[in-house]
């Protein structure tokens, strides 16, 4: 998981949270997506990371 993926997780659930508690959707949704958009980057770099592999292994051959 990269750095950018938690911090957007991160922040995501903490606005969802502040959001909850101060009884602003708009906060929450935020927090909601921005807690989306985390775990895409993170799914993305996994992705990568197995054609990485992948290739390197190729290569290797």
């Amino acid at each position: 998981m990269s750095v950018d993926s938690k911090k957007d997780i991160i922040k995501g659930k903490t606005n969802q949270n502040v959001g909850k508690t101060t009884d602003d959707d708009k906060k929450e949704l935020k927090g909601k997506v921005q807690e989306k958009v985390g775990q895409v980057k993170d799914k993305a770099d996994e992705m990568v990371d197995k054609v990485a592999k992948k290739i390197n292994k190729k290569s290797d051959e």
